[in-house]
């Protein structure tokens, strides 16, 4: 059986100071938290090791803040992932799936905003062994930012940067009580902390870091590090990798195009989803040659208005079906003179 804890704290670091870029926040913390001991955990917001590490953005003056915030969100998306209105969920260079990129406009000069740590894992690590140097204590460092979940009201601290603890905490493969053999169960050990500790935070009342003492760690293996990586969902394996309003926005067409094997396939599976939602539009696929990368579209009957305005539904899906399964697509249609059945050319590979 795993240890248990008897109980955990939650400890605020008060009376810290205003940070900027340059300051050493491991001393604020070792002076001002004299107490810490060996096995806590250090929660610190992202916020502060963004301004100590210099990640702002600096808004001229006479520019709309939020002119200036949307334009570092399109710095800061790797992949928008929906958006309504001016709200954007999108993943970012660290792989986090995350409103605005998780810029933040709050507890912050008026002409500035602060980004994510570039490596929130790195910046951990290095206030770890900063703490070590000056206070001789092993703890684990989390850094936390405020996320909002799908499906569910209000926001919760997770973790964006660690180090010295493992991020998850997992079961698969253990019994429980009743002889079921878990699955799936993996416990996001640092997102809890990160959580635990911004109840004694607080959004405004100006404490950045907490301690949490008396939770048995779980250290990684050796060297082995990784971080919060693990906490990174896989494109293979994220069932909503796109907003339904958006994914519509992605079939734009794909000037240039790299080959990637199975582009067929893809092409006859994603029709073949195609029509089944739509069984009245018929159509008929011919591989395009020797290529993996092009098929050919043909109309099994003459080509009518109708049978144009079926077919054209009948692409679109088959197009929206293709891009959520992670191809780019370049549709061109093809004339149909001199009674060719042959109606249009689909290329189908990943964007350079």
């Amino acid at each position: 059986m795993p240890e248990l804890p008897a109980g955990i704290s939650v400890l605020p670091v008060t009376g810290l100071p205003e940070f900027g870029p340059g300051d050493d926040l491991a001393a604020a913390v070792a002076s001002t938290a004299s107490w810490l001991a060996d096995g806590d955990v250090v929660v610190v917001t992202s916020k502060v090791v963004s301004k100590v590490e210099g990640r702002l953005v600096r808004i001229e003056p006479g520019t709309d803040r939020e002119v200036a915030r949307q334009r570092a969100i399109d710095g800061e998306t790797v992949r928008t992932v929906a958006r309504r209105g001016p709200l954007k969920i999108v993943q970012t260079p660290q792989g986090w799936v995350v409103a605005a990129a998780g810029i933040d406009a709050s507890n912050v000069a008026s002409d500035s905003l602060v980004l994510l740590p570039e490596d929130g894992d790195a910046s951990a690590r290095r206030l770890r062994a900063r703490l070590r140097e000056l206070a001789g204590v092993d703890v684990a460092v989390v850094v936390s930012d405020t996320f909002g979940r799908t499906w569910r009201e209000g926001l919760t601290d997770v973790a964006v940067g660690s180090a010295g603890i493992t991020a998850l905490d997992d079961h698969r493969g253990a019994v429980d009580a009743h002889g079921n053999r878990l699955e799936t169960t993996r416990v996001a050990v640092v997102d809890e902390l990160a959580s635990a500790a911004d109840l004694v935070k607080g959004k405004l009342a100006g404490v950045p870091v907490a301690v949490v003492r008396g939770l048995p760690l779980q250290r990684p293996d050796g060297d082995a590090d990784e971080g919060t990586r693990p906490l990174v969902r896989l494109p293979a394996d994220d069932l909503f990798p796109y907003g339904t309003r958006d994914l519509v926005g992605s079939r734009a067409p794909a000037a240039d195009l790299a080959p990637r094997a199975g582009g067929a396939a893809a092409a006859a599976a994603a029709f073949r989803v195609a029509s089944a939602a739509l069984p009245e539009f018929p159509v008929v696929l011919r591989h395009g040659g020797e290529d993996d990368d092009v098929v050919d579209v043909h109309l099994p009957d003459a080509v009518t208005t109708t049978s144009a305005l079926n077919l054209g539904a009948l692409v679109g899906v088959a197009l929206v079906q293709l891009h959520a399964e992670g191809w780019a697509t370049r549709w061109e249609p093809v004339a149909t003179a001199g009674g060719t059945s042959l109606v249009g050319r689909l290329w189908v590979g990943t964007s350079h």
